[in-house]
């Protein structure tokens, strides 16, 4: 019985569970509570990154081995990481209303975001109804090296490197943001899983 419960109901206990911790997130000087947004959009940016990257790589071993398994990961991690993707775009604009007092959507960095993820909605939508594997997998290890190609050259204008946060010296923040990190990790993890149960039958 416990095979057949849905990573739904796991998954949205985490989403809680990430919302009250985030409530109670380290304040910082200059942006006081509203850095708690900042924490939260840049835990759903990382989280997503590493899932399209994992969805690259098992990709690569299905395409590699010739295993369908790990073409079928690759097909949910992929998903996971374009709705990690999607969604840290309003958390972004949370934090610029909150922090900046406004939308600054003429940032390069939130422009490409944006780019990339209406491509992302297309090219997931499109090898859903396809339904090819290998297809999927090739895709989604194209698509993260194109992204992060392009955002290593663009303009860092509300985005300075290196991070802030682990260059901050706060030891508070920084363990606060890791622990963020895990449990977004952790909700990915639920989200994959969900991805995986409806997966079409064949390809």
């Amino acid at each position: 019985m416990l095979k057949n419960k849905s990573p739904l109901i796991p998954f949205f206990i985490t989403i809680l569970a990430i919302v009250i911790m985030t409530l109670f997130g380290p304040e910082e000087k200059s942006l006081g509570s509203n850095v708690r947004l900042v924490y939260l959009h840049g835990a759903w940016v990382l989280t997503s990154e590493i899932f399209l990257i994992l969805a690259a790589l098992t990709g690569l071993l299905g395409l590699l081995l010739k295993r369908d398994i790990f073409h079928v990961w690759s097909a949910a991690l992929g998903r996971t990481g374009v709705v990690f993707w999607i969604t840290y775009l309003p958390l972004s604009m949370f934090a610029m209303q909150a922090n900046w007092n406004g939308l600054f959507l003429a940032e390069p960095r939130f422009r490409l975001a944006m780019t990339f993820a209406i491509t992302g909605i297309l090219l997931q939508v499109g090898l859903w109804m396809m339904n090819t594997k290998w297809l999927t997998s090739l895709a989604n290890i194209i698509f993260i090296i194109v992204l992060r190609a392009i955002f290593a050259t663009a303009e860092n204008i509300m985005h300075p490197p290196p991070s802030p946060i682990f260059n901050s010296g706060l030891w508070n923040i920084i363990i606060f943001f890791i622990a963020l990190n895990i449990l977004a990790w952790v909700t990915g993890f639920f989200l994959t899983r969900f991805f995986l149960q409806i997966q079409p039958e064949k390809a």
